[in-house]
């Protein structure tokens, strides 16, 4: 196998291939996958992703996981469901259901539930083998221009 071919198979994997069975990524390019997870399954409104619980991300020394790194996953998953270039994330309502454990894998579900102009309400599961961790709403918003070059406040005179 050559190493363009090597590549596209890599790319047809993490669902960044351009066909008519992929959907192309098109927000949240630039995210450490090690730390939010990596696209295990990707189609309009709906993701899966993988998380790896690393040494990085111990909270104790029992191996406990910091429940920021579960969220982390959640959220990108919650953004990738909605994959538009602008969205961003307004508000969550999660719960913590169990905890994740140093080498565990994390395995996280994300569909956009409800649509309402520029709004997106997503439903995100993570689970570790068959025990559920982690439950929440996101509520995203799209907007036009990027989060950081939207004006948000008039300039005072």
């Amino acid at each position: 196998m050559t190493s363009e071919e090597n590549i596209e198979d890599e790319l047809e994997i993490d669902g960044y291939k351009d066909d008519e069975n992929t959907v192309m990524v098109r927000t949240h390019e630039k995210i450490n996958g090690e730390l939010c997870g990596e696209i295990m399954k990707m189609e309009e409104g709906y993701v899966e992703v993988r998380l790896l619980a690393i040494e990085d991300m111990l909270a104790d020394e029992v191996g406990l996981i910091h429940g920021g790194f579960v969220f982390g996953a959640a959220d990108y998953a919650a953004m990738l469901a909605v994959n538009e270039k602008n969205v961003v994330l307004v508000a969550s309502n999660c719960q913590f259901l169990s905890p994740v454990k140093l080498h565990d894998e994390i395995n996280v579900i994300a569909k956009v539930r409800h649509k309402e102009g520029r709004k997106r309400n997503v439903h995100v599961e993570a689970y570790v083998l068959d025990i559920k961790v982690f439950e929440g709403e996101f509520k995203t918003v799209i907007t036009e221009k990027h989060i950081l070059k939207l004006k948000l406040l008039e300039d005072e005179e």
